[in-house]
């Protein structure tokens, strides 16, 4: 069921990267819920089987609508973006691309799979029926540098292709510019872990998003924050460098916002909690992995961040 926002924004106010310089399509105010209105992340250019994504326009790619200001929002500060209603309309797509995903070499490709989705669930054939799952892949703000295409992911957000990002989910974004200037898009009814053929069932449909701020507190990267646990996230070119930086992130969080020593954090982490991959697409040039942290809410840590 759709939940009521105070404000809607079409899926024709959109954004290709990510920078410094966005300008708001929408400003709100914290406690506001936004419908945003998303494009499938090929902008409707697949539309068949016989779509074959060698033959769209790669500059249409990943588009993600917005972005909407929040007043109040500075540098220093979080943003919170909660997640309160995904609904992917009645069909996707998931494709093989030449060059990328772990068992390219294996296929032949370019390949389009068409999907319906009813009722919560996928039909990807006749034989294969499982779970829908939506969520959205491309959510961030503005950086304090580089422009970034929306299919990259960073400090920013921006490509977090976390399958966690669904129904309920709060995602704490670091405010790098005036406003935030949040955007959304590249919805998946259903990705798992590792996304390793770069895409999941890639849809177009519409998202329902309450803000908030966290004043004066922030992570390095986005951080989300589910019923029962709360997730790091860091991306680097290898699995490896990516699994450092969010144990180093992880435990920054629970040394400066819970009090715990560093040599507990580690244990902790190791004992407890529990490292994952996002994405991990490779070998896809220029992309990297998207590693994550999910660690339980128990009485010495019950939120990414220590109540003000």
């Amino acid at each position: 069921m759709a939940v009521t926002a105070a404000h809607r924004l079409s899926r024709d106010e959109v954004i290709w990267s990510f920078g410094p310089d966005l300008e708001p399509a929408l400003e709100v105010e914290p406690g506001e819920t936004v419908t945003f209105e998303t494009n499938d992340c090929f902008t409707g250019q697949i539309r068949s089987e016989d779509d074959l994504v060698t033959e769209i326009d790669l500059e249409r790619i990943n588009g993600a609508t917005g972005p909407v200001a929040v007043r109040g929002a500075e540098p220093g500060d979080s943003l919170i973006a909660e997640i309160l209603d995904v609904r992917p309309v009645e069909w996707g797509v998931a494709t093989l691309i030449p060059g990328f995903g772990q068992l390219i070499e294996r296929v032949q490709a370019p390949v389009t799979r068409l999907f319906e989705v009813h009722g919560g669930e996928i039909r990807m054939n006749d034989r294969v029926v499982f779970p829908a799952r939506p969520m959205v892949g491309v959510v961030g703000v503005a950086t304090d540098g580089e422009s970034l295409s929306n299919g990259l992911a960073g400090r920013h957000g921006g490509n977090l292709d976390d399958h966690l990002h669904g129904k309920g989910a709060r995602i704490y974004f670091p405010v790098r510019r005036p406003g935030a200037m949040f955007a959304v898009g590249d919805m998946h009814a259903s990705m798992g872990d590792g996304e390793i053929c770069f895409t999941g069932v890639e849809i177009a449909g519409e998202v329902d998003i309450r803000f908030n701020l966290l004043k004066r507190k922030q992570a390095t990267w986005p951080v989300t924050e589910l019923a029962d646990r709360w997730v790091p996230h860091a991306t680097a070119d290898h699995f490896d460098e990516a699994l450092k930086l969010v144990s180093e992130e992880a435990a920054k969080l629970l040394v400066e916002e819970h009090g715990f020593s560093v040599e507990d954090a580690f244990i902790f982490l190791s004992v407890a909690c529990d490292a994952g991959v996002a994405q991990a697409c490779k070998p896809a040039p220029q992309f990297g992995t998207i590693a994550r942290f999910s660690i339980p809410k128990i009485a010495a840590c019950p939120a990414p961040f220590a109540a003000a």
